[in-house]
């Protein structure tokens, strides 16, 4: 009878903490490459940081850009309509849209056929900050994707809305 137990497999986990790889070593990033959500994160936060080095002279964030250009190519859009199309909360909405009003970017209306909402409408100021700030996220989508085909970039596109629709 043998009095010997089983062995434990080893695991990339169970290894000694004093055995770590030298710093100059590759990491092994094999698992996280094969993640849908670690390659759409580190995608996004490489073009999120030119976004905010680029819009920088607009002083716009990622979300007050996309509130301007929701509502210059859908005049009238009601807060309730951003909140929906952004997935951000209402209360959130609030002080974006107020922040915006007070730069002299954006007004709101009476809504046409809602007495009770109330429209966004792009100021002369707003549609003209907003068509730069179009022009410049179209350049940095160009060259943060640079290494994409035309026809792969439309595909990445395609396959992420995919994802989240």
């Amino acid at each position: 009878m043998s009095s010997a137990r089983p062995r434990k497999k080893s695991t990339p986990s169970a290894a000694p903490a004093d055995a770590a790889a030298p710093a100059n070593e590759p990491v092994d990033t094999g698992l996280l490459r094969t993640l849908v959500g670690y390659n759409a994160r580190r995608a996004s936060l490489s073009i999120i940081a030119l976004f905010m080095e680029r819009m920088a002279v607009y002083h716009l964030k990622v979300v007050d850009f996309s509130v301007l250009s929701l509502v210059a190519h859908n005049p009238g859009l009601t807060s309730r309509q951003l909140c929906a199309t952004l997935n951000v909360l209402p209360p959130n909405m609030v002080g974006l849209i107020a922040a915006l009003e007070r730069r002299g970017l954006i007004e709101r209306r009476p809504h046409p056929s809602d007495g009770r909402a109330m429209g966004v409408h792009l100021t002369p100021a707003g549609v003209e900050l907003t068509a730069q700030a179009e022009q410049t996220a179209a350049q940095l989508e160009e060259d943060a994707t640079a290494r994409l085909t035309a026809a792969e970039r439309k595909t990445l596109i395609r396959l992420l809305q995919k994802v989240y629709d």
